[in-house]
């Protein structure tokens, strides 16, 4: 065997998301591509894989993914020749207990939303359909019909047949041993065969990635866990078409296997496998059987299938299978790497996930751009707090553990917690501060008054902190209040090209006068919103550019991407500013008290920036509001942070600090978007009610403004609104189905509670492919699917709070 000396795109890992992107680049793009397997084709962590394809998840991208997948398996075979063993069974999901319902109803809803059918379902109709199964503390189950099961390593070796018919070249054998780089690019891979020049690489290293991207400085944040599962020997009256079940109360899963039964689950207490690297020739291996530490599992699953007492075990297969902190895989380009991609920590959703994976990928990899929003899954999701393996494990494995917990709404981790921490962590503490955690940072959600215990405590209705987050909303509304936001990303871009790169990613119009500051999306080539930030010019050429907490790494990646190779100087600065907010109607009559600028409207208008002075700390003054309210961001050398919080919170004895669960109330009641939920890569600024500010009028070209163009002047097919809802018990959480004149429009990309209001609020996207428009909407009638009930709703197409447009401004 002799490698060729160059290729176009090389992937590492054939396993089948190596096996699927090989052959979706090949199929769809007739790239030159190059597969590189260590051992054999399935011989990582696929070939033991259970098989279990289910396809609903929250993200409807992320869903149509792992729809595309069971699609792509129905006619796999046809195409290549070789069965994939698919199986349309359906699933069942049971429930044992009330919250466990209330999740399937919103499931159920989520699914109708996304176009699927999800049927809630008696346990009299569930022993109907497995009659093996005791279903006297059922409560009901869910029933997703199109769900199934497949055999992993023969859908593996039909997709690498696939890719070899339509060009691809794949080579078993061949030990990725290092790359060569120019700066941040991969110019070849070695192997121990030999160097291969190539354009781009694909790592799909499986548990192997993590130092396959080591090896190119990229940083691939898996853990490799033991995961357990038995085969049966057959059993008596189970059939060949019965469902695949979950029974996520007691934490197993189940599905037929040559007249058997495959068994597996997902304990509280899983076992992590190496920190560093895999062990060398690791190709089809497994650990040694562990039954003391699946006992647990085997106690449940007698429980819920008797016969399994009597019935013999055939095989245990105790296989590394890589996760990852939160449960979610890992698509993307690196922001480490100018030229490798990353597929790989799929938490045993491989099979699942692999055919529509491979098919995002390969497209994300040739266009240098997602297919759709794919956040949820996105490398850039994560930051350099994810090279901390041992903090890694240790997330992973908590998140391992949630795998079949009820999923509550608000719900934090607990682990590798506190680990960033602003100036200021104590100081809330002491204001009975209820901590979440966003990208390692510790923020405030919530302050607990006196006589309340600071915790949260978890439920599908009204949590505990309901009652003072709104008095906490209330304080804004009326007086003031101050967000510690020091977790806001923050990045300065410098130059004599400044300006001008600025205005070429920016859909707004940044390059104002010095002292300005300006609200913009970034935009894809389809006119998507990639990105949503306020840029301020601090002189000529130089900027500061401030966005969420979460996007750091992505937004820095997509700036950075676009950039010009030189006159630009691009810094992430977070941990140098910390950042306080000043919001609420007194908010100038207390900064007045701090600093001897003029803050006036006059001398300080909406939408500027200034350098002032607070107890001779000199603070970026940044006036924005995301509340709705007079307010500032008060940022400020973020060691300097206490001095600042000391003055304000002195100058004022009814200023109080609000926590993040407040802003949002805030900020739904005023209507503003909120990026990864409301806007998205999926949804023009036309779409999303943000057309004002882009600069389509002023001539200058800006990433995405051909796609704006050609569509400029045609009808909408869906526009984002506001739904208000009266009843009192109503919870909404996001996904919840709109229904208009009876009929599913759209679904709610946000949901919480407005306390000024005095209701639910949501907001959503209606869809109409005639084309929508302001009389069409106010012609409807609506209704809102929550959890299953349909509940009466109000359209709103102006934001709730203040409608006639208060003067923020002034």
């Amino acid at each position: 065997m002799t490698l060729p000396s160059h290729s176009q795109v090389i992937v590492i890992g054939g396993g089948i998301i190596g096996c699927s992107t090989a052959y979706h680049l090949a199929r769809d793009y007739k790239a030159d591509v190059i597969l590189l397997e260590q051992g054999k084709i399935t011989s990582g962590s696929t070939w033991h894989a259970a098989g279990l394809v289910g396809q609903l998840r929250s993200s409807a991208s992320i869903t149509k993914v792992l729809k595309y997948s069971v699609e792509l398996y129905k006619g796999l075979a046809s195409e290549t020749g070789l069965d994939t063993g698919w199986k349309m069974t359906g699933c069942l999901r049971l429930a044992t207990n009330p919250d466990r319902w209330t999740e399937f109803k919103r499931l159920a809803t989520t699914a109708r939303s996304f176009g699927m059918e999800m049927e809630l379902i008696s346990p009299a109709e569930v022993k109907q359909m497995w009659p093996l199964m005791d279903v006297s503390d059922l409560i009901g189950a869910s029933w997703l019909p199109t769900d199934g099961q497949a055999s992993p390593s023969d859908i593996t070796q039909s997709l690498a047949k696939g890719a070899r018919m339509h060009g691809a070249r794949l080579f078993e054998g061949v030990t990725v041993t290092g790359f060569r780089m120019d700066g941040q690019r991969i110019t070849h891979v070695q192997t121990d065969q030999g160097d291969i020049a190539c354009e781009k690489v694909v790592n799909c290293g499986g548990m192997w990635a993590r130092e396959l991207g080591a090896m190119a400085g990229v940083t691939v944040p898996l853990h490799p866990v033991k995961h357990q599962y038995i085969i049966t020997d057959k059993i008596a009256g189970l059939s060949a078409d019965a469902p695949t079940l979950r029974d996520p109360d007691r934490r197993t899963y189940f599905k037929e296997e040559v007249g058997g039964l495959v068994m597996g689950g997902y304990e509280p207490n899983p076992q992590g496998w190496v920190t560093g690297d895999i062990p060398k020739n690791w190709e089809f291996r497994l650990f040694g059987d562990d039954f003391d530490h699946f006992a647990q599992h085997m106690e449940q699953a007698i429980a819920r299938v008797p016969a399994l007492e009597t019935v013999g075990v055939k095989q245990m297969i105790n296989g590394a299978e890589s996760f990852t902190p939160d449960g979610n895989f890992i698509l993307g380009p690196s922001p480490d790497c100018a030229n490798m991609y990353v597929g790989a920590g799929f938490n045993a959703f491989g099979i699942a996930s692999g055919g529509g994976a491979g098919w995002v990928l390969a497209e994300w990899v040739m266009r240098d751009e997602a297919p759709l929003d794919l956040w949820a899954v996105d490398i850039r999701r994560f930051s350099g707090l994810h090279k901390d393996r041992d903090w890694v494990a240790e997330r992973t494995l908590e998140a391992y553990g949630k795998h079949y917990t009820v999923a509550f709404p608000h719900e934090e981790y607990d682990s590798g917690r506190p680990r960033i921490v602003s100036p200021l962590y104590d100081r809330l503490k002491s204001y009975g501060a209820v901590f979440g955690s966003k990208l390692g940072w510790e923020r405030p959600n919530w302050f607990a008054p006196e006589g309340v215990a600071p915790k949260d405590i978890y439920s599908m209705g009204r949590q505990n902190w309901f009652g003072p987050v709104g008095e906490e909303h209330a304080h804004v509304r009326s007086h003031a209040g101050l967000f510690d936001q020091s977790s806001f990303a923050k990045y300065e871009l410098s130059g004599p090209k400044a300006a001008e790169a600025l205005e070429w990613i920016c859909a707004n119009r940044v390059a104002r006068d010095v002292g300005r500051l300006t609200y913009t999306q970034l935009l894809n080539s389809r006119g998507g919103i990639e990105c949503d930030l306020t840029v301020g010019r601090l002189a000529y050429d130089h900027f500061y550019i401030v966005t969420g907490t979460g996007f750091r790494t992505h937004d820095a990646g997509w700036i950075t991407d676009h950039l010009p190779a030189s006159g630009v100087i691009f810094r992430d600065v977070t941990e140098d500013w910390g950042t306080l907010s000043l919001m609420g109607p007194q908010a100038r009559s207390i900064l007045e008290k701090v600093t001897s600028s003029d803050v006036s409207n006059v001398a300080f208008p909406f939408g500027h920036l200034r350098e002032i002075k607070i107890a001779g700390v000199p603070v970026r003054a940044l006036r924005v509001t995301y509340v709705g309210e007079l307010g500032w961001e008060l940022h400020c050398p973020i060691d300097q942070l206490g001095i600042v919080f000391d003055a304000l919170m002195g100058a004022d004895p009814m200023l109080r600090p609000v926590g993040y669960r407040a802003l949002e109330s805030l900020r739904l009641e005023k209507g503003y978007r909120a990026w990864s939920s409301d806007i998205t890569p999926n949804d023009s600024p036309y779409e999303a009610g943000l057309g004002w500010a882009v600069k389509m009028k002023s001539g200058v070209d800006f990433i995405g403004r051909k796609a704006l163009d050609a569509v400029q002047n045609q009808p909408l097919q869906k526009m984002f609104v506001g739904f208000t809802v009266d009843d009192p018990s109503a919870v909404l959480v996001g996904r919840e189905t709109i229904l208009r004149d009876g009929q599913p429009v759209g679904y709610l990309t946000s949901g919480g509670y407005g306390y000024t209001v005095e209701k639910s609020i949501g907001f959503g996207y209606v869809r109409d492919e005639a084309g929508i428009s302001d009389s069409w909407l106010e012609q409807g009638t609506y209704r809102l699917m929550i959890a299953g009930e349909e509940t009466p709703a109000q359209l709103h197409l102006t934001p709730l709070y203040d409608p006639l447009g208060k003067n923020i401004r002034s």
